[in-house]
């Protein structure tokens, strides 16, 4: 990895993340290579409530709490004590409209994110976050597999 990413400034890596392992594993690779986790911006997008969602109708979840959840979940895999530096954000959207966003708001030199690699009609009907990143970022993206 360190032959790739070194063709690029990393001064700002985005990373999104859908918890999946691969994505996981995009993140474990760009802390390894980038020596200064401050550089590292970590990114997760909830998908938007539905009105008709038995969470909500019962009101027992909401954006905050969902978002909370969240939070709580990437800091038992990453505590604030081992990567006190590292930036993570989460948003609530279109996932592949929101990176792309993050990364125009927040001049990010780099995104870094996982692809699942799905073919046919899968690809089709859950439609590709990675290949609308690639196709519509301003910035380089590096596509981990």
């Amino acid at each position: 990895m360190y032959s790739t990413m070194s063709l690029f400034t990393c001064d700002r890596v985005l990373v999104p993340i859908d918890f999946s392992e691969v994505s996981w594993k995009s993140l474990e690779e760009t802390l390894n290579f980038v020596p200064d986790s401050s550089h590292i911006y970590v990114l997760h997008v909830l998908s938007r409530l539905l009105p008709v969602e038995p969470g909500v109708i019962w009101q027992t979840v909401n954006d905050q709490t969902r978002m909370q959840s969240v939070v709580n979940l990437f800091e038992q895999r990453y505590p604030k004590s081992n990567h006190k530096n590292l930036h993570f954000e989460v948003k609530i959207g279109d996932p592949s409209a929101e990176i792309i966003d993050y990364a125009k708001n927040n001049p990010i030199d780099l995104i870094v994110i996982a692809s699942h690699g799905y073919t046919g009609v899968t690809r089709f009907l859950l439609g590709s976050v990675t290949e609308r990143v690639v196709r519509f970022a301003q910035c380089p993206v590096l596509v981990w597999r």
